[in-house]
């Protein structure tokens, strides 16, 4: 059944880095005490069976593997199932399998549509740079089909983009590398506006809301990706690149925004962590 009204509707989004081992290190015990609706996950790894035997029978599940077995992989799960859900993103020949995953939701009467996606991490001066940003510009393309579409939309996961020098924490030190370089980094400001735009965030550019940095301020992070490497989570030494972009209609309904980082290294059941936002229709 779809949330009550005095409800807000919980949507989170995780990169596992593979389902399977994320359940054996804990996600089973996060998500049974958060009261997600809806569950947004991006390089999934396994079948659509694992991800069913995993959630178990309380959980609705769209799913779209990615072409090469045991790569990346998105999927939604959610309480009560999607009334459609697609796929497709860009050209007929371009390969966005695993990448990109919309579905259409009942929610109080109203459709909230949901996208769970994973671009691409890219290589800087490389073959995998350019699938990167033909991604990036497919998705330019279809954001403003996904607002006329329904005014309620979310597009959740890891976009591999920190956006401004406050979702880096070595930003200076990562200048001409893959997740903020500047190309990239204006591909956001097209999204939600360039940082001295200043409608920056309140319906510039595409009119898409950065959930995350609405919410937070003008703060460094907060970071939702450490390297397993060094001392990186220990130190904070993070990158904000898992976000929930809305729509302005529903980002006007957020009522909170967390960022559930581990209480310790050792309790960490992926290299990123989810990131939860409650919407009151």
């Amino acid at each position: 059944m779809p949330p009550s009204s005095a409800k807000p509707l919980r949507i989170a989004t995780i990169n596992t880095n593979g389902v399977r081992a994320a359940f054996r290190k804990g996600m089973g015990d996060w998500l049974a005490g958060r009261d997600i609706d809806i569950l947004a996950i991006q390089e999934v790894r396994a079948s659509t069976e694992d991800l069913e035997n995993l959630l178990g029978p309380d959980w609705s599940i769209v799913h779209d593997p990615a072409s090469a077995k045991g790569r990346a992989g998105v999927a939604i799960a959610s309480r009560s199932a999607a009334t459609i859900h697609r796929v497709d993103l860009g050209s007929e020949d371009f390969d966005s399998a695993g990448r990109w995953l919309e579905a259409d939701y009942e929610v109080n009467g109203r459709i909230v549509t949901v996208v769970s996606t994973y671009v691409h991490s890219g290589e800087a001066d490389s073959p995998k740079q350019d699938e990167k940003y033909r991604f990036l510009d497919a998705m330019l393309h279809r954001l403003p089909q996904l607002a006329a579409h329904n005014p309620l939309a979310v597009v959740l996961g890891d976009l591999n983009v920190g956006h401004r020098t406050l979702d880096i924490r070595n930003w200076r030190g990562n200048v001409k590398r893959a997740g903020f370089l500047p190309r990239e980094r204006a591909y956001f400001d097209r999204i939600v506006g360039a940082e001295d735009d200043e409608n920056y965030n309140n319906g510039a550019g595409l009119g898409w809301i950065d959930v995350g940095r609405k919410w937070a301020g003008d703060v460094d992070g907060p970071y939702t990706w450490w390297s397993w490497r060094g001392k990186a989570f220990d130190n904070d030494s993070g990158w904000r690149i898992d976000y929930q972009l809305a729509t302005g209609d529903l980002a006007a309904s957020v009522t909170n925004y967390a960022v559930d980082r581990a209480a310790a290294y050792d309790e960490r059941w992926s290299d990123h962590t989810p990131v939860v936002v409650d919407y009151t229709l």
